[in-house]
C-alpha cells in the first residue's frame, strides 16, 4: 500500500494561510503567493479569538528542547526514556483490574462490556493520570509512591473513556474502532447503549469507594461534561466566529474536561495546595485540547489502516472541525456546506478537497502546538522529577503521533 502519510511536517513553522482557488478550479499554477489584504482581513476573527483562547508564547514549538528530549535527565540525575514506560509501572494489571469492577453474571452483558478492555488502547488517560499522581506527590512532599486511591482514578478514567466510546459508537453509527467492529455492530444499539451504561455504573461505584466528596464531584462534572458536548456536537452556528468558538467549547468538553478533570482529582488527594491543583487541572485541559485538535487533524491526513477507524468520518458526521474551519476563511463557499452538515452529494469530497488544498491543516496544527506550549508552562511550575518531564514528553508526543 503507498504511504498515506501526509507530507507537510506537522511540527514546522506556520504560516497564514494564502488564498487559492478551490477543487476543480483552474489557473492555479505553482504555489499559491501571499495573502491579499481583504484576505487577512477576513481571517483576523479566527486570529482574534485564538489570541484571545491562548496565553501569548513563542511562535514556535521546538523538538529540541531540553525538557522535552527523549532522554531527560533532572535535577536528581534520574533518567527516563520513554514517559508510557514510566506510566506502566503503576499501572500493571490494568484491564484485569477494571475487569473485576465489571462484576457481571450475565455472559453476553459481560462480554459486551469488556470488549475494549482488551490491552489495544493506547491507555493514555491512565497513563497521564498515574504520571501527574507521582508529579504531585513528589512536589508535595518528596512522596514517590502513588496512593492506591490515586490509581483508581487511572481506572475510573478509562473507565468513563470507553463508556463514551461505545455510547459514540451508537450515536454516530460507528462501524470499527480500534481495527475492529464496534459494540453496536455487533450486539445492536440498545445493547450497547447498556453496556456503555455499565460501565459508567461501576465507574461510578469506584469512585464512590474512594470516599472523598471533592474527588466525587470533580470526576462526575466529566459525566455532565461528555453529554453537554455531544448536544453541542449536534448542533451548529451561522456567525463564523461563534462557530469556533462553539467547536472549542465542544472540544474541551467531551475530550479534555476528562483528563483535565482525572489530572486535578489525583492532585487533590495527593497535595492540599489549591495552586497545585490548578496546573494539574490546565495541564489536562491544554493536552486534551491539543490531543483533539491533532485528532481531527488525523482525520484528513492519515489512512484508515493507521487510525483503525475510517477517515473523513467527521465530515461525514456533517461535523465542521478545526482544519475545515480554518479552510472556510479561504474558502468561503465552505460555509453553505458547512450550514447543510455537508448532507447533498458530492459535499464530503469537495470539502476535502478544500481542506487539504487550503492550510486548514497546518493551522489547526498550529493551534495544538500553542495549547501543549501552555501545557508545559504549566506543568513545568512543579518541582523537577522525571514524571514531570514525562509529562512535558507527552506534550510532544500529541503533537507527533500518527494515530
Amino acid at each position: 500500500m503507498a504511504s498515506c502519510r501526509w507530507p507537510w511536517r506537522r511540527c514546522g513553522s506556520w504560516r497564514p494561510a494564502a488564498r487559492s482557488p478551490g477543487p476543480g478550479s483552474p489557473g492555479r499554477v505553482g504555489p499559491p503567493g501571499p495573502p491579499s489584504t481583504a484576505d487577512a482581513s477576513a481571517q483576523m476573527p479566527y486570529f482574534n479569538l485564538v489570541k484571545s483562547l491562548t496565553s501569548a508564547f513563542p511562535n514556535r514549538f521546538h523538538h529540541s528542547t531540553s525538557a522535552s528530549c527523549c532522554h531527560s535527565r533532572t535535577q536528581s540525575g534520574e533518567q527516563y526514556s520513554d514517559p508510557f514506560k514510566l506510566g506502566w509501572r503503576d499501572l500493571t494489571g490494568l484491564y484485569e483490574d477494571i475487569r473485576k469492577e465489571l462484576l457481571i453474571s450475565t455472559t453476553e452483558l459481560k462480554e459486551m462490556s469488556e470488549y475494549y478492555f482488551d490491552g489495544k488502547g493506547k491507555a493514555f488517560r491512565p497513563i497521564i493520570v498515574v504520571l501527574m499522581a507521582r508529579a504531585c506527590n513528589i512536589h508535595h512532599n518528596n512522596s514517590r509512591d502513588v496512593q492506591a486511591s490515586q490509581r483508581s482514578i487511572a481506572l475510573i478514567a478509562e473507565m468513563i473513556h470507553t463508556a463514551s466510546l461505545v455510547h459514540d459508537d451508537v450515536i454516530d453509527d460507528a462501524s470499527s474502532r480500534r481495527g475492529k467492529h464496534t459494540v453496536n455492530k455487533i450486539w445492536g444499539e440498545k445493547k450497547a447503549v447498556l453496556a456503555g451504561d455499565l460501565i459508567l455504573s461501576a465507574a461510578s461505584i469506584a469512585l464512590a469507594r474512594i470516599g472523598n466528596t471533592t474527588v466525587i464531584s470533580i470526576l462526575t462534572q466529566v459525566i455532565e461534561d461528555l453529554v453537554r458536548g455531544e448536544f453541542l456536537q449536534l448542533g451548529s452556528k451561522e456567525n463564523e466566529t461563534e462557530r469556533f468558538a462553539h467547536y472549542l467549547e465542544k472540544t474541551f468538553k467531551k475530550t479534555a474536561s476528562l483528563i483535565a478533570n482525572s489530572c486535578k482529582a489525583v492532585s487533590v488527594l495527593g497535595c492540599p495546595d489549591p495552586v497545585v491543583h490548578e496546573i494539574a487541572y490546565q495541564y489536562g485541559k491544554n493536552v486534551g485540547i491539543a490531543f483533539q485538535l491533532i485528532d481531527d487533524v488525523l482525520d484528513f491526513t492519515s489512512c484508515s489502516d493507521q487510525m483503525g477507524k475510517p477517515t473523513s468520518a467527521d465530515l461525514k458526521l456533517g461535523l465542521a472541525t478545526g482544519p475545515v474551519l480554518f479552510a472556510c476563511q479561504q474558502f468561503p463557499e465552505m460555509n453553505a456546506m458547512i450550514m447543510r452538515r455537508f448532507s447533498l452529494p458530492g459535499d464530503v469530497d469537495r470539502a476535502r478537497q478544500y481542506v487539504l488544498q487550503s492550510d486548514g491543516v497546518q493551522q489547526t496544527t498550529y493551534l495544538a502546538q500553542r495549547y501543549c506550549h501552555e501545557a508545559i508552562r504549566e506543568i513545568s511550575k512543579l518541582r523537577p522529577s522525571p514524571e514531570r518531564d514525562a509529562l512535558i514528553q507527552l506534550s510532544e508526543i500529541v503533537l507527533t503521533r500518527e494515530k
